[in-house]
């Protein structure tokens, strides 16, 4: 049945459950109205260009017979702040910032602000309370090449008055300064950023990516999206190509909608992330396309300052109908996450050339806040995915990634130090040119993974992979067409689980305690 998603004054959001993955199971024609609108060839789909205060019908006509349809309504809307109107250039050479800006701080409530076709060259925005921004089609904002243009966002600033520490920047889960977002959301709520327009942030024509992993000036690098401490903010329909880091960077916020947008960059760029919420809740992201240089979508909670001192975990969160291609990860939990991640499900989703499918990387000195537990996937599809499930405690972050503490195999003292894991669920998982292994669960000696299920799915192996290791941890070698391997889990348990291709034994496991496995084939 046809659902919808959000709806506004100038656009809406549907999402159409036939049975396809990110693509729909056939094309359909939209009539709005009784009027040819676009045709649909995807599950979450978006309306652009409608009237304010406005009743439609939407119909979805397939082999002209109508398939699905439904009743809207936009919201009004009382003014258009067009961006030119501001003295905005538009030639891609001249620096448009004040002129936008400007815009954003004159727009009332129930007004859009309107950035029209054309290339504005910008440097951080920084976006206000029941804000509409619209980024038409043909329109790009291209952040300044000149990192000294871009504000910086100090890490953390101590109050005169003895009351909370104000958190204004981050880097990889610590309180770091940054540069600012091209599109800095702060403090801020009811934000909607739409259209079918781009955010460049030209990160290839810069030294963004040159020693990417230093920073200069004392100052981090900043992302495209950043959204700190808000609620109610939508993103739809954008594209949003070459960030400096990090793509989407969602913070302590909550109630967000990510809908219908295209993260990219090349597949070599550095930790160009697609989107990370960290500590946050009710986060909904459908119909996304990643072309990526890192991980897709990474859901984390802060090092161990930030995840001990605010105990926010990030929970709540639904991923669906959404392209996950060339990252190193398709779903990461981690490896910041020392405040907790829960509640995580990731439903009819293809995967195409990651790294791995869901990734889940923490270590000891996480923290006991560092749960992960109620994390679901069901029908997802992975093709040419080198390793579809990777569950590691030992992964080697950090200047003490590779010490006797992070990676030593013994079971050490269970303390306030250390991360755990609950239920992990995989249902309807088809995965196809399977490299490594088809699941890999590196658990802790001392703090076992609590619950593992795997259940109606298939994987078929690929021959022609080079052998390789599935998970970023000391002392793992590279494997090639394994089955499931297990170490440290408490509970393991395999229903109609067909492993096609693998060489030596189904399953591998050592320090498992119960293991239940049926229907093998």
């Amino acid at each position: 049945m046809l659902k919808t998603l959000h709806v506004s004054a100038r656009f809406a959001a549907f999402e159409l459950p036939d049975g396809g993955h990110y693509h729909s199971e056939r094309a359909y024609q939209a009539i709005l109205n009784g009027k040819m609108n676009t045709q649909v060839t995807t599950c979450v789909f978006t309306l652009f260009d409608l009237e304010p205060g406005t009743d439609y019908l939407l119909e979805l006509k397939a082999h002209d017979q109508v398939a699905h349809s439904l009743r809207f309504s936009t919201k009004t809307e009382k003014y258009t702040l067009n961006i030119k109107d501001f003295g905005a250039y538009g030639d891609g050479r001249r620096d448009d910032t004040a002129m936008i800006q400007a815009a954003i701080m004159a727009c009332p409530k129930d007004g859009r602000v309107l950035v029209p076709k054309g290339e504005y060259l910008v440097s951080s925005l920084f976006l206000k309370s029941d804000l509409r921004l619209e980024i038409a089609k043909g329109a790009t904002l291209k952040l300044n090449t000149d990192r000294g243009s871009l504000p910086i966002m100090p890490g953390m600033l101590a109050s005169n008055n003895g009351e909370e520490e104000l958190n204004l920047g981050t880097w990889e889960g610590n309180p770091l300064p940054m540069h600012a977002a091209l599109l800095h959301v702060m403090n801020v709520q009811n934000v909607e950023i739409y259209g079918e327009g781009a955010l460049d942030g030209q990160a290839q024509d810069s030294d963004w990516w040159v020693d990417a992993k230093k920073k200069r000036g004392g100052t981090w690098r900043g992302r495209m999206v950043f959204i700190n401490r808000c609620e109610e903010v939508t993103l739809c329909g954008l594209t949003i190509k070459n960030s400096p880091s990090w793509n989407i960077h969602p913070y302590f916020s909550r109630h967000l909608r990510f809908y219908n947008l295209a993260i990219e960059a090349p597949k070599d760029s550095p930790n160009t992330d697609g989107l990370n919420p960290e500590s946050c809740q009710d986060v909904d992201i459908a119909g996304t396309r990643f072309s990526l240089g890192d991980d897709c979508v990474a859901i984390k909670s802060g090092k161990i300052y930030m995840g001990s001192t605010y105990k926010t975990p990030s929970h709540g969160i639904f991923i669906r109908h959404s392209l996950m291609e060339n990252g190193h990860g398709g779903v990461t939990i981690g490896s910041e996450m020392a405040g907790g991640v829960r509640d995580v499900r990731v439903q009819h989703c293809l995967m195409r050339n990651t790294d791995r499918g869901l990734r889940v990387k923490t270590r000891r000195g996480r923290g006991e806040q560092a749960q992960i537990d109620s994390i679901h996937f069901e029908d997802v599809v992975m093709d040419r995915v080198l390793s579809p499930i990777v569950v590691n405690f030992f992964y080697f972050c950090d200047p003490d990634g590779h010490s006797d503490y992070v990676q030593n195999r013994a079971a050490l003292e269970k303390d306030a130090r250390t991360p755990g894991a609950g239920k992990l669920s995989f249902t309807g998982i088809k995965a196809t040119g399977v490299g490594t292994c088809a699941a890999f669960f590196l658990g802790l000696p001392e703090n076992p993974i609590a619950d593992v299920s795997i259940t109606d799915s298939s994987f078929v192996y690929d021959a022609g992979f080079e052998p390789a290791v599935p998970a970023m941890a000391d002392g793992i070698e590279p494997i090639k067409n394994r089955g499931v391997i297990a170490h440290n889990v408490k509970r393991l348990r395999l229903r109609d689980v067909r492993l096609i291709g693998y060489a030596g034994e189904a399953i591998e496991a050592e320090h498992v305690e119960q293991i239940d496995w049926r229907d093998e084939e």
